[in-house]
């Protein structure tokens, strides 16, 4: 049966030019498709080089209106330097090296419970392997991560309690780093007035917890975007993922809880925690001493505290560049003059960072040489040097 035009309303070639406008908005479709697959297929070679790029570029900003300044600045102080103390400059080197024992005494015992436990020597040679890292690449929290699961897993640490324990260490810690800043502020108020930057660091810090606070619920409750989180997290982590990362802090979650309810391991986890943080700023008071200046201690950690929340956003290494300039402006707000805070800071700055650097590369090479391969080593190279011949003797001959 046929149907007239004029009966459907349609005039003739109508469906004719419908479906050549549907298939050339189909071709335009299939080539935008084709065109985005072929830049999709670019964007992972496009992409890396531009965000490496772009965090060169905001480490070398850092560096030249931060860093460069201050060394500057403090060129035309060396004078001071003359003037040091010894004795306090080696109380500032011997707290630094008491607070990362700390920290290791921390690892320790956060390991779950019945894990493998390798000796206090070698987790305090982990961390400061995982510690190089981190002062070395930017956001280098995720590097220092995948640096010490290998090193604890190589120990004959399971995978699992590998990331348990790093994954309630970091959280513990910076719970830790936070309240202690916050009792800080509390005292220094009444001692040396309110500062405008208290408000910025109250806030900040306040907003760091409830970030974390609201990431562990809502993982807790099972939701899509706090697993997503953790997912993209855990697949950019070396030798990790986001499901295995996802299963490790569901048990810190359940660590943490049973933690709580074994009282002795918690106060030995939070007084470790603690000293890792009081050492370190102790160390700093020490080295700012050594140039003359003996500073409030509760005034010096609010420094020392502010100082160490802003160099913990990934934006350097370990804070590199906003540590260094930061800690000597709240310094001299406390009136500490601005060259002994700098000079103070610098130097307290060349054992706190630079110095685990090599530390943590040697204590790396340690990790990976068998045991007692550097004393066989020795020892076959010296019976080779002592049964060479010597200038005098001929050498021996067939017969």
């Amino acid at each position: 049966m046929r149907t007239d035009p004029a009966e459907t309303g349609r005039t003739p070639g109508a469906d004719a030019a419908g479906d050549s406008e549907r298939q050339g908005e189909r071709g335009e479709r299939g080539e935008r498709l084709s065109l985005w697959r072929r830049w999709r297929a670019w964007l992972p070679f496009v992409a890396r080089p531009l965000r490496h790029g772009i965090v060169i570029f905001i480490v070398l900003l850092i560096v030249e209106y931060l860093v460069v300044p201050e060394l500057v600045g403090a060129s035309k102080d060396l004078y001071l330097l003359g003037r040091v103390n010894a004795f306090w400059l080696a109380a500032g080197v011997i707290l630094e090296a008491w607070s990362l024992f700390c920290y290791g005494l921390l690892t320790q015992t956060m390991l779950p419970p019945g894990a493998h436990n390798p000796g206090l020597s070698r987790l305090f040679r982990i961390d400061l392997a995982a510690a190089a890292v981190a002062h070395v690449i930017p956001a280098g929290t995720l590097g220092s991560a995948a640096v010490g699961y290998k090193l604890f897993t190589a120990e004959g640490i399971k995978g699992h309690d590998a990331t348990v324990m790093m994954a309630a260490k970091g959280l513990g810690s910076t719970v830790v780093l936070n309240v202690l800043l916050w009792l800080s502020l509390v005292v220094s108020i009444p001692l040396a007035g309110f500062h405008p930057i208290y408000v910025t660091v109250a806030i900040t810090g306040a907003v760091i917890m409830l970030a974390v606070a609201a990431l562990a619920f809502g993982f807790i409750r099972g939701a899509r975007h706090a697993s997503r989180i953790l997912h993209f997290v855990g697949d950019r982590i070396p030798g990790m993922s986001g499901d295995r990362l996802e299963r490790a802090l569901l048990d810190a979650a359940s660590s943490l809880s049973a933690l709580a309810r074994d009282r002795r391991t918690l106060v030995m986890s939070l007084t470790w925690a603690t000293l890792n943080w009081l050492l370190d700023a102790a160390s700093l008071w020490c080295f700012v001493a050594a140039f003359g200046r003996f500073v409030n201690p509760v005034e010096l950690f609010a420094a020392y505290g502010i100082a160490n929340v802003a160099g913990a956003l990934p934006l350097t290494p370990a804070g590199l560049g906003v540590i260094d300039s930061l800690a000597p402006l709240l310094l001299v707000s406390f009136g500490v003059t601005r060259s002994v805070a700098t000079l103070g800071v610098l130097a307290w700055r060349l054992v706190n960072f630079w110095l685990p650097i090599p530390a943590g590369a040697i204590a790396y090479v340690s990790l990976k040489v068998p045991r007692g391969a550097g004393l066989k080593a020795w020892r076959a190279a010296m019976s080779a040097l002592l049964a060479r011949p010597g200038p005098d003797e001929p050498p021996e001959g067939p017969g």
